[in-house]
């Protein structure tokens, strides 16, 4: 299971490789909203079966994943940075399946508790 610090770092290496702009989440704003580290693991608990792309959400929210984009996406998300309809669509186009609503639907259901 990964840790808070884990993901906090993993957040912090996300923010490194894609540079400072586009409205992405800084280190900061996690830190002083720990409600972002709840958000994520309660996605993790209550949606991790379900599929973004080919993988299980419980893979692309692990630290072994290399998959940074799709944490970062969440985040933002979280903070309100992008709407519901913005995310599934930069979902969907990193993601093609043509499978991914019944996850986003869930993910969207965790939002209601922050």
């Amino acid at each position: 299971m990964r840790s808070a610090t884990v993901n906090l770092s993993l957040l912090a290496a996300v923010i490194v490789l894609h540079g400072c702009g586009g409205g992405l989440v800084t280190p900061d704003s996690v830190v002083e909203n720990p409600g972002a580290e709840a958000f994520l693991d309660q996605v993790d608990k209550r949606c991790g079966k379900l599929s973004i792309g080919n993988q299980p959400l419980s893979y692309l929210l692990d630290v072994n994943s290399n998959d940074a984009y799709f944490i970062d996406e969440t985040s933002k998300l979280y903070f309100g940075k992008v709407d519901q309809s913005t995310f599934a669509d930069d979902i969907n186009s990193f993601y093609p399946t043509g499978a991914n609503q019944p996850a986003l639907d869930c993910i969207f259901a965790q939002l209601g508790g922050h």
